[in-house]
């Protein structure tokens, strides 16, 4: 009587830990926190009047202007 033969498991491939000069260059910033965000899109509403009507606009605003590092 044969032994049942056990199922091959497939390989995972293995990454390898990215360089000093690609962590830093090459790699996305990690995205703002819906906190960070909220806290920026206030500060436009603010510095713009606090004119209401315009949260999407600042929200969107706030989101880019952190994604790309500035305010």
């Amino acid at each position: 009587m044969s032994r049942p033969t056990k199922p091959s498991t497939p390989s995972i491939p293995t990454r390898r830990a990215p360089t000093a000069a690609e962590s830093t260059s090459t790699r996305p910033a990690r995205a703002p926190t819906p906190e960070q965000i909220a806290v920026r899109a206030y500060e436009i509403f603010i510095a713009r009047g606090a004119q209401h009507g315009r949260d999407q606009e600042d929200w969107y605003q706030a989101e880019n202007e952190l994604r790309l590092g500035r305010q």
